[in-house]
């Protein structure tokens, strides 16, 4: 049997991502555009088939991207277009294992207070798709700390009687305060499902009442959702959290409702994302005004 084309590979791939995942239009566009550039960069170095990719092509490919005029987030997401497809295409028998296990993703800067794009986000959220229990509770565990603005301290305490069947969670954070934030639609969907089909997989005996389990059915603490988050969007829960807020207040969210939700005594400490926001109206403008 002839080994598989690259470019034909990518092909079958976008093709289940439209059918299996329902992906928009412009998410599969996007896909395809940055697997066609990982083609074209393989077909450089001779490897037009998918048995042909290996680890220092990965590589290769990861270095390359820096030596262009690519913003960090952009980077991380090119990256990370290439290394889900190679995982899927791993987990379908396509290729024994992924070249890019392994391979030290780009990072994205956690400057404070910077967000993530809400479409970068979402990109990089849907692409957490695959039947693994791992899977089902990555995604899980990065739509609840999106949809919630949780601290990731805040996060690792819950247990499933916090989440299971209620459209809210409340939390104790910073100086013992309580506050209640609603779980919105795309966290509610990936809860359950990591209640139905991931977390019972991971259960042992001796898991308790922890929402989050590891692989050996132990809790997971803060450390553990870190590596999580670094490891699939390539920066920190915090940067979550600062997207959580920022994009409420691009969105009309009026302040002192984003306050109360992230759990700020101050008003003052909530402002700051005030400043975000005015910077990307701001360069919005002078990206598409024709007098700017």
């Amino acid at each position: 049997m002839p080994p598989t084309r690259l470019d034909a590979a990518v092909d079958e791939y976008v093709r289940r991502c439209r059918i299996e995942r329902g992906l928009s239009s412009n998410t599969l566009d996007a896909y395809r555009r940055d697997l066609d550039a990982f083609v074209e960069f393989a077909a450089r170095y001779g490897a037009g088939s998918l048995a042909d990719v290996d680890r220092t092509l990965y590589r290769r490919y990861v270095a390359s991207l820096s030596t262009r005029s690519y913003a960090p987030r952009t980077i991380a997401r090119k990256a990370s277009a290439v290394r889900v497809f190679l995982e899927d295409c791993a987990r379908s028998g396509a290729i024994d294992v992924n070249p890019a296990t392994g391979v030290p993703q780009p990072k994205i800067p956690g400057s404070l207070p910077r967000s993530v794009p809400s479409g970068s986000l979402g990109m990089m959220l849907d692409q957490i798709d695959g039947g693994t229990v791992v899977d089902i509770r990555d995604r899980a565990v990065l739509e609840t700390l999106y949809g919630t603005g949780l601290r990731v301290s805040e996060l690792a305490s819950l247990s499933v009687r916090d989440v299971a069947r209620r459209d809210f969670v409340r939390v104790t954070g910073k100086g013992r305060k309580d506050r209640t934030i609603p779980i919105p639609g795309a966290a509610r969907r990936a809860l359950d499902r990591y209640l139905s089909d991931g977390r019972p997989k991971l259960a042992t005996q001796d898991s308790g009442a922890a929402l989050w389990l590891g692989v050996r059915g132990g809790p997971m603490d803060a450390r553990g959702i870190r590596r999580i988050v670094h490891a699939r969007i390539g920066s920190f829960p915090h940067a979550l959290r600062h997207s959580f807020a920022t994009h409420l207040l691009e969105n009309g969210a009026d302040l002192r409702s984003v306050q109360d939700l992230l759990g700020h005594t101050e008003l003052a400490t909530t402002q700051l994302y005030t400043s975000v926001t005015r910077n990307h109206m701001t360069e919005t403008y002078e990206r598409s005004h024709p007098r700017a």
